[in-house]
This record gives C-alpha cells, structure tokens and sequence, in this order.
C-alpha cells in the first residue's frame, strides 16, 4: 500500500511492532523516535513506554508505577525523554533508560488560575534546553520553563482569536525559535515568537493533534479525524492522506494522536480510540 505525493511518498509496512507474548499496547497517545533511531512508544497500558528497533523489534520497556496517563513525548537533542502524563498533570523527564531526572509541576495536583498545569497535552525542549508545554484540557495556555525548570512565562486564554486556544494539543519550536501550536479544537496551527507575540496561522486542518518537524524544516502533522498532512515551514501542503476512518492499511481506523519520522525519513503514526494502532511508512528513495 503506497500513500502520499512527490518526494513524500511512502510504503506502509503491515504488522509493525512485536511485542512480547501476552502483552497489548491500548491507546497510543504518542511516538518518538532517539538519534539512534530507537521507537519510544508511549501508551496507556501496563506498560506505558515501550523501546523498539527500526525493524520492529522489542527492546525494553520501562515506566511502570510512575507514567499513569500517556498524552506526549518528546526526545531532544540529547535524548533525553519528556513524558506529559495528563491527569496526574505532569511533565517527567528521563533518561532513555527511564531514570526519572525532573518532574515539571505536582503529581495530583491541578494548577489553579491557568497556572501549569491542568490536564497538559505536549511538550518540546529546545537544543538550549529551556522547555515549552501546550496545557490544554482544562487551561489555554502555553508555558516555557528554564531547563531547570522554572517557570518564565506563559500566554493564552479560550477563544479562537489570535493567541486564544480551544484545546492547545501540541507544541513544537522550529529552527527559527518560532514556537507552533496545535489549536486542535480551532482546527489550526497557530505560530508565535518565543515570547509569545502572534506571527501566524494556518487553516485547513481536521483537528490537529501533533507535530514535529524534521531536520530539513518539514512539518509533519496527525490530525484527530483520520488524515495525515505534510506541509513547508511556510505552511505550504507537500502531501496529504487519510480523512475518512478505513481499516486498509495506511489508513487510519481510528485517531491520529502522534507522529514522528526517524533519520531516514521513515515515519511512525500512533492512534487513539482504538487499541494497538501503530504504523510505520516507509519513504521511497527519490
């Protein structure tokens, strides 16, 4: 099964990702992928943070007793891993053999006044180490922490004007150091400074719900209703795909919640709503 355009055409690999006898996955809110090409698969299950090789291969596993509500991930430039565990609203991060190194906000505790976090949704760590979370279900804010940790300042508020947010799902910072958001239930992707000032936006989604950026400045995005869309950093559409709920392979059953692509340019996608909804497109050579 081939899906996409262009140079963003790829083949579907079936029956990705061996897992032990006897265990299941459940939702797969989010996926990244280390700078050794390992898969970080984050779900809600007895084992929240499942490693496997390019082929597919079990590596390990860890995070159990601590991960309790997988949403995002996301894997910097050192590799080290941020989980956003959403009802207990916190952000953990971990080495990649899952040593807990922080914990951004308190485990069980919602933060009151749009203060973070309260039901967060994703997380992104720039090469500098300061660190941006989307909090998101129940505030509309975006906020930016020091590498150690401290909060520096937040912005938003509901709505669905600019720098408003009705659902932030996810955040990324580009090359640039502009900062874009997945205004999921506003079916855009708003961009800001990195302070926060509005440059920005782009329409046309079905409910985004992550993003990630590669070496090369290509966007990549998973969208709640069925689709997958690939677009330039100036919002340009590469390829597109989904839009309707299909069981065929390459298609998208249930939800689209998190994507990532590895060195090759080989890209994963995780659903939710469904269980053990994993698929791996492999790009063609151009």
């Amino acid at each position: 099964m081939t899906v996409g355009t262009g140079k963003y055409t790829y083949e579907v690999i079936q029956g990705w990702g061996h897992l032990p006898k006897g265990w299941e996955l459940g939702w797969i809110p989010a996926v990244a992928v280390d700078s050794q090409d390992r898969v970080y698969v984050f779900s809600r299950s007895d084992h929240p943070l499942v490693v496997f090789d390019r082929k597919g291969n079990f590596l390990t596993s860890w995070g159990e007793g601590i991960l309790k509500d997988a949403h995002g991930i996301f894997i910097d430039s050192n590799d080290h891993v941020y989980c956003v565990d959403r009802n207990t609203h916190v952000v953990r991060k971990f080495t990649t053999g899952g040593q807990l190194l922080m914990t951004l906000g308190t485990e069980g505790h919602p933060g009151k006044d749009d203060e973070p976090f309260d039901r967060p949704t994703g997380v992104a760590v720039l090469p500098s180490g300061e660190i941006y979370v989307s909090d998101g279900y129940s505030n509309a804010r975006v906020h930016k922490f020091s590498p150690t940790g401290k909060l520096l300042l937040s912005w938003g508020s509901p709505g669905d004007g600019p720098g408003q947010f009705n659902l932030p799902h996810s955040v990324w910072v580009d090359r640039r150091g502009r900062v874009l958001v997945a205004d999921r239930e506003n079916n855009r992707i708003q961009i800001f400074n990195s302070d926060g000032e509005f440059l920005e936006q782009w329409r046309e989604f079905l409910r985004p719900d992550a993003l990630f950026i590669d070496a090369d400045d290509t966007v990549y995005v998973a969208e709640l209703d069925q689709r997958v869309s690939i677009l330039t950093l100036k919002g340009e559409l590469l390829a597109r795909w989904g839009g309707e709920k299909s069981s065929a392979p390459g298609q998208f059953l249930a939800c689209p919640h998190g994507i990532w692509a590895d060195s090759r340019g080989d890209l994963y996608v995780s659903e939710v709503q469904a269980n053990d909804r994993i698929q791996k497109f492999v790009r063609r050579s151009s």
